[in-house]
Protein backbone atom coordinates (compact mmCIF):
# COMPACT_ATOMS: atom_id res chain seq x y z
CA UNK A 1 0.00 0.00 0.00
CA UNK A 2 1.18 3.71 -0.04
CA UNK A 3 2.33 5.69 2.20
CA UNK A 4 -0.02 8.75 2.93
CA UNK A 5 2.30 12.21 3.81
CA UNK A 6 0.49 14.61 5.38
CA UNK A 7 2.19 17.90 3.30
CA UNK A 8 1.64 21.27 6.06
CA UNK A 9 1.46 24.45 4.21
CA UNK A 10 0.38 27.74 5.72
CA UNK A 11 2.11 30.68 4.05
CA UNK A 12 2.89 31.81 0.49
CA UNK A 13 6.70 31.89 0.93
CA UNK A 14 6.78 27.81 2.61
CA UNK A 15 4.36 26.80 -0.44
CA UNK A 16 6.76 28.26 -2.78
CA UNK A 17 9.54 26.29 -1.73
CA UNK A 18 6.91 22.81 -1.22
CA UNK A 19 5.67 23.51 -4.23
CA UNK A 20 8.46 21.31 -6.69
CA UNK A 21 8.68 18.52 -3.21
CA UNK A 22 4.49 18.15 -3.59
CA UNK A 23 5.48 17.41 -7.76
CA UNK A 24 8.46 15.02 -6.62
CA UNK A 25 6.49 13.08 -3.66
CA UNK A 26 3.72 12.34 -6.36
CA UNK A 27 6.12 10.78 -8.87
CA UNK A 28 7.10 8.39 -5.94
CA UNK A 29 4.88 5.05 -6.96
CA UNK A 30 5.22 4.43 -3.23
CA UNK A 31 3.89 7.62 -1.69
CA UNK A 32 0.27 9.09 -1.77
CA UNK A 33 0.87 13.38 -0.36
CA UNK A 34 -1.75 14.83 0.59
CA UNK A 35 -1.97 18.64 1.19
CA UNK A 36 -2.95 20.25 4.02
CA UNK A 37 -3.79 24.24 3.63
CA UNK A 38 -3.86 26.87 7.22
CA UNK A 39 -3.26 29.68 8.48
CA UNK A 40 -2.71 32.78 6.15
CA UNK A 41 -3.33 31.03 2.77
CA UNK A 42 -6.69 31.05 4.31
CA UNK A 43 -7.15 34.50 5.21
CA UNK A 44 -8.40 37.76 2.85
CA UNK A 45 -6.57 40.67 4.53
CA UNK A 46 -2.94 37.96 3.97
CA UNK A 47 -3.92 37.82 0.29
CA UNK A 48 -6.37 34.02 0.52
CA UNK A 49 -3.14 32.92 -1.46
CA UNK A 50 -4.86 29.40 -1.27
CA UNK A 51 -5.98 30.90 -4.83
CA UNK A 52 -2.43 30.23 -6.17
CA UNK A 53 -2.34 26.81 -5.05
CA UNK A 54 -5.54 26.21 -6.50
CA UNK A 55 -4.54 27.75 -9.82
CA UNK A 56 -1.18 25.62 -9.85
CA UNK A 57 -4.14 22.70 -9.67
CA UNK A 58 -2.39 20.96 -6.92
CA UNK A 59 -5.07 18.92 -4.91
CA UNK A 60 -5.80 19.99 -1.46
CA UNK A 61 -7.06 17.40 1.26
CA UNK A 62 -7.78 19.43 3.98
CA UNK A 63 -8.67 23.48 4.56
CA UNK A 64 -8.06 24.40 8.62
CA UNK A 65 -8.56 28.08 9.43
CA UNK A 66 -6.66 29.06 12.40
CA UNK A 67 -6.39 32.92 12.23
CA UNK A 68 -9.00 33.86 14.52
CA UNK A 69 -7.60 35.23 17.28
CA UNK A 70 -6.40 38.52 16.38
CA UNK A 71 -2.71 40.48 16.81
CA UNK A 72 -0.25 40.11 18.87
CA UNK A 73 1.08 37.90 21.55
CA UNK A 74 -1.98 36.26 23.22
CA UNK A 75 -3.21 35.92 20.30
CA UNK A 76 -0.95 33.72 18.53
CA UNK A 77 -0.72 31.49 21.40
CA UNK A 78 -4.35 31.18 21.04
CA UNK A 79 -3.95 30.30 17.34
CA UNK A 80 -0.90 27.76 18.24
CA UNK A 81 -3.32 25.94 21.11
CA UNK A 82 -6.31 26.20 18.47
CA UNK A 83 -4.43 24.90 15.44
CA UNK A 84 -2.76 22.26 17.35
CA UNK A 85 -6.09 20.98 18.17
CA UNK A 86 -6.87 21.18 14.54
CA UNK A 87 -4.10 18.95 13.52
CA UNK A 88 -4.94 16.58 16.15
CA UNK A 89 -8.11 16.42 15.18
CA UNK A 90 -7.12 16.08 11.48
CA UNK A 91 -4.60 13.57 12.30
CA UNK A 92 -6.03 11.18 14.59
CA UNK A 93 -9.63 10.99 12.32
CA UNK A 94 -7.55 10.23 8.87
CA UNK A 95 -4.13 9.04 10.17
CA UNK A 96 -1.55 9.47 7.95
CA UNK A 97 2.01 7.84 8.08
CA UNK A 98 3.85 10.93 8.17
CA UNK A 99 3.56 14.43 8.70
CA UNK A 100 5.86 16.97 6.51
CA UNK A 101 6.71 20.08 7.77
CA UNK A 102 8.98 23.15 6.46
CA UNK A 103 10.86 25.87 8.88
CA UNK A 104 9.72 27.18 11.79
CA UNK A 105 6.04 29.53 12.20
CA UNK A 106 3.75 28.56 14.80
CA UNK A 107 1.45 27.05 12.79
CA UNK A 108 3.90 24.54 11.82
CA UNK A 109 5.10 23.91 15.55
CA UNK A 110 1.23 22.74 16.58
CA UNK A 111 1.32 20.78 13.58
CA UNK A 112 4.42 18.89 14.13
CA UNK A 113 3.54 18.88 18.12
CA UNK A 114 0.20 17.14 16.86
CA UNK A 115 1.68 14.97 15.09
CA UNK A 116 4.41 13.59 17.86
CA UNK A 117 1.50 13.57 20.60
CA UNK A 118 -0.08 11.48 18.47
CA UNK A 119 3.22 9.01 17.14
CA UNK A 120 3.06 9.86 13.80
CA UNK A 121 6.61 10.60 12.10
CA UNK A 122 7.73 14.03 11.37
CA UNK A 123 9.72 14.93 8.82
CA UNK A 124 11.54 18.43 8.54
CA UNK A 125 13.23 20.59 5.75
CA UNK A 126 15.25 23.54 6.73
CA UNK A 127 16.09 22.42 10.11
CA UNK A 128 19.48 23.76 12.02
CA UNK A 129 19.31 27.58 10.68
CA UNK A 130 19.56 29.93 13.62
CA UNK A 131 17.08 33.31 13.50
CA UNK A 132 17.88 34.82 16.59
CA UNK A 133 15.56 38.18 16.12
CA UNK A 134 12.27 35.50 15.84
CA UNK A 135 10.40 33.22 18.08
CA UNK A 136 11.04 31.07 14.82
CA UNK A 137 14.06 30.09 15.99
CA UNK A 138 12.97 28.02 19.24
CA UNK A 139 9.87 26.98 16.96
CA UNK A 140 12.35 25.17 14.33
CA UNK A 141 14.52 23.80 17.27
CA UNK A 142 11.61 22.17 18.88
CA UNK A 143 10.57 20.62 15.55
CA UNK A 144 13.67 19.29 15.21
CA UNK A 145 13.95 17.19 18.25
CA UNK A 146 10.15 15.81 17.43
CA UNK A 147 11.16 14.77 13.57
CA UNK A 148 12.95 11.54 12.30
CA UNK A 149 14.03 12.67 9.24
CA UNK A 150 15.88 16.06 8.47
CA UNK A 151 16.27 17.61 5.39
CA UNK A 152 18.18 20.63 6.10
CA UNK A 153 19.60 23.28 3.41
CA UNK A 154 23.51 23.41 3.77
CA UNK A 155 26.35 21.57 5.25
CA UNK A 156 27.00 24.10 8.63
CA UNK A 157 23.06 23.46 9.04
CA UNK A 158 23.04 19.63 8.86
CA UNK A 159 26.37 19.61 11.42
CA UNK A 160 24.08 22.06 13.91
CA UNK A 161 21.83 18.94 13.88
CA UNK A 162 24.01 16.38 14.37
CA UNK A 163 25.17 18.48 17.34
CA UNK A 164 21.87 18.73 18.82
CA UNK A 165 22.04 15.07 19.02
CA UNK A 166 20.34 13.98 15.55
CA UNK A 167 21.77 10.82 14.04
CA UNK A 168 23.62 11.36 11.15
CA UNK A 169 21.77 8.23 9.27
CA UNK A 170 18.70 10.62 9.85
CA UNK A 171 20.15 13.55 8.41
CA UNK A 172 20.44 14.79 4.73
CA UNK A 173 22.29 17.86 3.18
CA UNK A 174 19.94 18.52 -0.08
CA UNK A 175 20.63 22.32 0.08
CA UNK A 176 18.17 24.86 -0.42
CA UNK A 177 14.51 24.65 -2.22
CA UNK A 178 14.85 28.22 -2.83
CA UNK A 179 18.08 28.15 -4.55
CA UNK A 180 16.91 25.48 -6.83
CA UNK A 181 13.58 27.37 -7.55
CA UNK A 182 15.69 29.47 -9.24
CA UNK A 183 17.84 27.68 -11.09
CA UNK A 184 14.75 25.42 -12.49
CA UNK A 185 12.06 27.65 -12.50
CA UNK A 186 11.13 29.74 -16.14
CA UNK A 187 11.09 33.26 -14.70
CA UNK A 188 8.84 36.04 -16.06
CA UNK A 189 10.05 38.59 -18.25
CA UNK A 190 10.31 42.65 -16.40
CA UNK A 191 7.21 43.64 -18.77
CA UNK A 192 5.13 40.74 -17.89
CA UNK A 193 5.77 41.39 -14.23
CA UNK A 194 5.05 45.11 -14.84
CA UNK A 195 1.83 44.39 -16.63
CA UNK A 196 0.55 41.69 -13.77
CA UNK A 197 1.09 44.17 -11.14
CA UNK A 198 -0.03 46.93 -12.50
CA UNK A 199 3.35 49.09 -11.87
CA UNK A 200 5.88 50.58 -14.11
CA UNK A 201 9.41 48.97 -13.96
CA UNK A 202 10.81 51.45 -16.74
CA UNK A 203 13.45 53.00 -13.91
CA UNK A 204 15.20 50.74 -11.24
CA UNK A 205 13.20 48.99 -8.53
CA UNK A 206 13.43 47.53 -5.16
CA UNK A 207 11.66 44.43 -3.76
CA UNK A 208 10.76 45.37 -0.12
CA UNK A 209 9.59 42.59 2.19
CA UNK A 210 9.51 43.79 6.43
CA UNK A 211 8.19 41.50 8.73
CA UNK A 212 7.85 41.84 12.87
CA UNK A 213 10.67 41.01 14.90
CA UNK A 214 8.95 38.31 17.64
CA UNK A 215 11.91 38.44 19.94
CA UNK A 216 13.31 40.79 21.89
CA UNK A 217 11.73 44.33 22.80
CA UNK A 218 12.04 45.97 19.37
CA UNK A 219 8.17 47.62 18.00
CA UNK A 220 7.43 46.58 14.60
CA UNK A 221 5.93 49.47 13.67
CA UNK A 222 9.01 51.75 15.23
CA UNK A 223 11.18 49.53 12.98
CA UNK A 224 8.97 50.44 9.85
CA UNK A 225 8.64 53.87 10.33
CA UNK A 226 12.12 54.21 10.44
CA UNK A 227 12.63 52.02 7.17
CA UNK A 228 9.69 54.32 5.37
CA UNK A 229 11.48 57.53 6.04
CA UNK A 230 14.82 55.96 4.64
CA UNK A 231 12.95 54.66 1.80
CA UNK A 232 11.87 58.32 1.23
CA UNK A 233 14.74 59.84 0.93
CA UNK A 234 15.92 57.19 -2.32
CA UNK A 235 13.67 59.60 -4.66
CA UNK A 236 15.00 57.84 -7.88
CA UNK A 237 14.04 53.92 -6.80
CA UNK A 238 10.55 52.90 -7.21
CA UNK A 239 9.02 50.34 -4.97
CA UNK A 240 7.56 47.08 -5.12
CA UNK A 241 6.07 45.89 -1.40
CA UNK A 242 4.94 42.40 -0.37
CA UNK A 243 2.91 42.41 2.86
CA UNK A 244 4.19 41.15 6.32
CA UNK A 245 3.04 38.02 7.51
CA UNK A 246 0.79 36.65 9.98
CA UNK A 247 3.01 36.94 12.86
CA UNK A 248 2.27 39.25 15.79
CA UNK A 249 2.09 43.13 14.85
CA UNK A 250 1.71 42.09 11.12
CA UNK A 251 -1.75 43.28 10.95
CA UNK A 252 -0.69 47.04 12.10
CA UNK A 253 2.28 46.70 9.46
CA UNK A 254 0.25 46.03 6.51
CA UNK A 255 -1.95 48.79 7.77
CA UNK A 256 0.88 51.47 7.90
CA UNK A 257 2.04 50.04 4.36
CA UNK A 258 -1.47 50.55 3.00
CA UNK A 259 -1.17 54.16 3.91
CA UNK A 260 2.62 54.53 2.59
CA UNK A 261 1.42 53.65 -0.61
CA UNK A 262 -1.94 55.38 -1.36
CA UNK A 263 -1.12 58.29 -4.11
CA UNK A 264 2.59 57.38 -4.38
CA UNK A 265 3.03 56.71 -8.25
CA UNK A 266 6.69 55.11 -7.55
CA UNK A 267 5.49 52.22 -4.75
CA UNK A 268 2.60 49.67 -4.95
CA UNK A 269 1.77 47.05 -2.14
CA UNK A 270 1.07 43.80 -2.91
CA UNK A 271 -0.15 40.87 -0.57
CA UNK A 272 1.41 38.15 -2.64
CA UNK A 273 3.45 37.93 -5.80
CA UNK A 274 3.75 34.34 -5.59
CA UNK A 275 7.21 32.22 -6.48
CA UNK A 276 7.22 32.86 -10.01
CA UNK A 277 6.79 36.66 -9.94
CA UNK A 278 8.39 37.20 -6.99
CA UNK A 279 11.63 35.35 -7.97
CA UNK A 280 11.55 37.05 -11.32
CA UNK A 281 11.24 40.22 -9.52
CA UNK A 282 13.88 39.79 -7.43
CA UNK A 283 16.35 38.43 -10.25
CA UNK A 284 16.13 42.29 -12.44
CA UNK A 285 15.30 44.07 -8.74
CA UNK A 286 18.38 46.68 -8.26
CA UNK A 287 18.24 45.47 -4.22
CA UNK A 288 16.21 43.46 -2.22
CA UNK A 289 15.21 45.44 1.21
CA UNK A 290 13.40 44.31 4.07
CA UNK A 291 13.78 41.43 6.95
CA UNK A 292 12.82 38.61 5.12
CA UNK A 293 15.05 34.99 5.00
CA UNK A 294 14.42 35.48 1.33
CA UNK A 295 16.79 38.63 1.58
CA UNK A 296 19.52 36.27 2.73
CA UNK A 297 19.10 33.15 1.41
CA UNK A 298 17.88 33.44 -1.93
CA UNK A 299 19.34 36.52 -2.80
CA UNK A 300 22.47 35.04 -3.25
CA UNK A 301 22.14 33.19 -5.93
CA UNK A 302 20.88 35.78 -8.32
CA UNK A 303 23.92 37.52 -6.76
CA UNK A 304 21.18 40.75 -6.12
CA UNK A 305 22.31 43.38 -3.45
CA UNK A 306 20.04 43.17 -0.16
CA UNK A 307 19.65 44.88 2.66
CA UNK A 308 19.33 43.31 6.15
CA UNK A 309 17.29 45.51 8.20
CA UNK A 310 17.50 44.36 12.51
CA UNK A 311 17.57 41.00 14.33
CA UNK A 312 15.26 38.67 12.77
CA UNK A 313 17.29 37.31 10.58
CA UNK A 314 20.72 37.39 12.66
CA UNK A 315 22.14 33.93 12.87
CA UNK A 316 21.80 32.88 9.56
CA UNK A 317 24.51 32.54 7.33
CA UNK A 318 25.28 35.78 5.10
CA UNK A 319 26.71 36.17 2.33
CA UNK A 320 28.80 38.62 0.18
CA UNK A 321 25.66 40.51 -1.61
CA UNK A 322 23.96 41.15 1.92
CA UNK A 323 24.45 44.20 4.00
CA UNK A 324 23.21 44.50 7.24
CA UNK A 325 22.28 47.43 9.55
CA UNK A 326 19.97 48.35 12.78
CA UNK A 327 16.55 49.15 11.82
CA UNK A 328 17.58 53.40 11.49
CA UNK A 329 16.83 55.49 9.45
CA UNK A 330 20.24 56.77 8.72
CA UNK A 331 21.82 53.37 8.63
CA UNK A 332 18.89 51.54 6.53
CA UNK A 333 19.97 55.02 3.96
CA UNK A 334 23.43 54.60 3.83
CA UNK A 335 22.94 50.43 3.60
CA UNK A 336 20.47 51.36 0.42
CA UNK A 337 22.89 53.58 -1.18
CA UNK A 338 25.90 51.49 -0.82
CA UNK A 339 23.53 48.13 -2.02
CA UNK A 340 23.25 50.37 -5.36
CA UNK A 341 26.09 51.52 -5.93
CA UNK A 342 27.78 50.49 -9.33
CA UNK A 343 30.94 48.59 -7.21
CA UNK A 344 29.12 46.60 -4.47
CA UNK A 345 26.43 46.01 -7.64
CA UNK A 346 29.42 44.14 -9.56
CA UNK A 347 31.02 42.62 -5.90
CA UNK A 348 27.25 41.38 -5.08
CA UNK A 349 27.13 39.29 -8.68
CA UNK A 350 29.93 37.12 -8.08
CA UNK A 351 28.56 36.11 -4.57
CA UNK A 352 28.38 31.80 -4.96
CA UNK A 353 25.20 30.59 -2.86
CA UNK A 354 26.21 27.68 0.34
CA UNK A 355 22.67 26.28 -0.63
CA UNK A 356 23.25 24.67 -4.03
CA UNK A 357 22.48 21.45 -2.81
CA UNK A 358 21.55 19.91 -6.95
CA UNK A 359 18.31 18.20 -6.93
CA UNK A 360 16.86 19.19 -3.85
CA UNK A 361 13.20 18.12 -4.23
CA UNK A 362 13.88 14.98 -6.02
CA UNK A 363 16.22 13.74 -3.27
CA UNK A 364 13.76 14.68 -0.51
CA UNK A 365 10.97 12.61 -2.06
CA UNK A 366 13.29 9.79 -2.44
CA UNK A 367 15.25 9.83 0.48
CA UNK A 368 11.81 10.40 2.27
CA UNK A 369 10.24 7.09 0.12
CA UNK A 370 13.49 5.03 0.78
CA UNK A 371 12.70 6.27 4.73
CA UNK A 372 9.22 4.90 4.80
CA UNK A 373 9.90 1.06 3.73
CA UNK A 374 12.43 0.68 6.80
CA UNK A 375 9.52 -0.49 9.53
CA UNK A 376 12.04 1.11 12.31
CA UNK A 377 11.35 4.18 10.93
CA UNK A 378 8.57 5.39 13.47
CA UNK A 379 9.94 4.02 16.32
CA UNK A 380 11.03 6.40 19.03
CA UNK A 381 14.54 8.12 18.65
CA UNK A 382 17.05 8.07 20.74
CA UNK A 383 19.88 10.68 20.94
CA UNK A 384 22.83 10.39 19.19
CA UNK A 385 25.84 11.76 21.03
CA UNK A 386 28.61 10.95 18.83
CA UNK A 387 31.42 12.85 16.50
CA UNK A 388 30.08 15.04 13.42
CA UNK A 389 30.45 12.74 10.61
CA UNK A 390 32.78 14.68 7.39
CA UNK A 391 30.39 13.98 4.95
CA UNK A 392 27.80 16.44 6.26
Amino acid sequence: MQKRIAVITGTRAEYGLLHRVFLELQKQPSLSPELVVTGAHLAPEYGETVREIEADGLPISARLPILKFGSGQVATAHTAAYAMEQFTGLFSGHRPDAVLVLGDRYEIFAAASAAAMLGIPVIHISGGDVTLGAADDWYRHCITKMASLHFPSCAEYARRLVRMGEDPARVHNVGGLGDENIRKMPRMPLEEIAESIGFSLDAPYALVTFHPETAGAASPLAQMEQLLAAMEQMQNMRWIITKANADAGGEGLNARLERWCEGRENAILVASLGVKRYLSAMEKAAMVVGNSSSGVVETPTFGVPAVNIGQRQAGRILCGNVLCCPAEESAILAAMQKAVSPEFTAAAHRTVSPYNGGDTACRIAAITAKALEDPAFAAPKGFYDGPVPDSL
